[in-house]
């Protein structure tokens, strides 16, 4: 029996130990690295790096050379991008379980940004979706430059005519995230009754829009200043959490989509319909190792236990949402709430700004 006990002690102590080394080694901030040279012909172009992890203040806006198109690709001159969660997150390598597919120590792509909108200048041979001259919106890493080459079998869409670049670049991450939690994972039907927590964000912003498009009953939860914002976008009912609680009120909801993260599952179950669905969306990044995805997990825990549904997805930004998209702005049924918009030589200052938490809708990185 002590032979057991000591077998089974010293396994638990090896557990222990592969842990903590992995803990410390996920978690090492390597020192920033030095752009490479670049060739004297070589064509130039600014963009915004990270070339270690830390703050926004690791951020340069720096020469690098600019990309040539290759057969199915299309060069996009970027005339905006706009700033999403997952670029701090991306910058400061956390949470740190990320790092696992980011890079150790140091990002394995420097390149900061994700949503755009711009020109195309030119394309490759194979290409025949688009040409030279198309005003364009989609995503792609390494947003913040002057020009991305994109594969054109990516998610890509036509900007509509009717809205500024700034607002299409808003569209890609939010817009497609809001749309696939309402439809896909909070499966919204007409005459149901949705509340949107955290609904003057830049997610918050499209989810009030895209289910009020689906026929649903809105309630927005939002600041005091923000309540007349919300309003104009449509919302049925606001309820500023400021003086309210909306787990303690009375109404009962079909879907719940959070993107804060400042109640309980527990509290929201109280205001969710018997079969009510909740859908996870963004939440507090506490803790630097597992961060907001803790509240995933006891959803997971959760959901067997009770008649409600609770979950969390990552957005996939594909080309048909895109086109869908596409469509609703050009009806005039999805606009762009932009909060600020920064040039490319500020765009530390921009993720500081969003990273604060307090943007209303969009933060945009402005080319021109």
């Amino acid at each position: 029996m002590k032979l057991r006990y000591k077998i089974t002690g010293g396994v638990l102590l090896f557990i222990a130990l592969a842990v903590t080394a992995l803990a410390i080694t996920i978690s090492r901030d390597a020192p920033c690295a030095t752009a490479p040279a670049l060739a004297a012909d070589a064509q130039r172009m600014k963009a915004a790096v990270n070339r270690c992890y830390g703050s926004p203040d690791v951020v340069k806006v720096e020469d690098i050379e600019k990309p040539t198109p290759k057969d199915h690709e299309i060069l996009v001159k970027v005339r905006a991008a706009s700033v999403n969660p997952l670029d701090w997150h991306l910058l400061r390598g956390q949470p740190y379980i990320m790092r696992a597919e980011a890079g150790i120590g140091v990002p394995g792509n420097s390149r900061l940004g994700v949503d755009y909108a711009g020109t195309v200048e030119a394309v490759g041979k194979d290409v025949t979706r688009f040409k030279a001259g198309d005003e364009i919106f989609g995503s792609k890493r390494g947003a913040f430059a002057e020009y991305v080459s994109v594969p054109d079998e990516r998610a890509i869409a036509l900007k509509p005519a009717n809205v500024t670049f700034e607002q299409a670049a808003a569209v890609p991450v939010a817009a497609v995230t809001a749309l696939q939690a309402l439809r896909d994972h909070g499966k919204v039907q007409a005459g149901q009754k949705v509340l949107i927590n955290g609904a003057s964000g830049g997610v918050g912003t499209y989810a009030v829009q895209i289910a009020k498009s689906l026929g649903a009953e809105v309630t927005a939860v939002c600041s005091t200043r923000n309540v007349p914002m919300v309003q104009a976008l449509g919302a049925d009912h606001v309820i500023d959490y400021k003086s309210e609680d909306y787990t303690q009120g009375a109404q009962h909801y079909d879907v719940i989509i959070d993107t804060v993260g400042n109640r309980s599952l527990l509290e929201n179950k109280r205001v969710m319909a018997d079969k009510g669905i909740f859908v996870i969306v963004g939440g507090p990044s506490d803790g630097k190792f597992i961060g907001a995805m803790w509240s995933p997990v006891k959803a997971w825990m959760l959901s067997p236990f009770v008649s409600q549904q609770f979950g969390f997805f990552l957005a996939d930004v594909n080309q048909k949402d895109l086109d869908l998209l596409h469509d609703m702005m050009q009806a005039g049924k999805l606009t762009s709430i932009i909060d600020r918009s920064y040039q490319l030589g500020e765009t530390a200052e921009a993720i500081r700004y969003l990273e604060a938490g307090h943007a209303r809708g969009k933060v945009i990185i402005a080319m021109d």
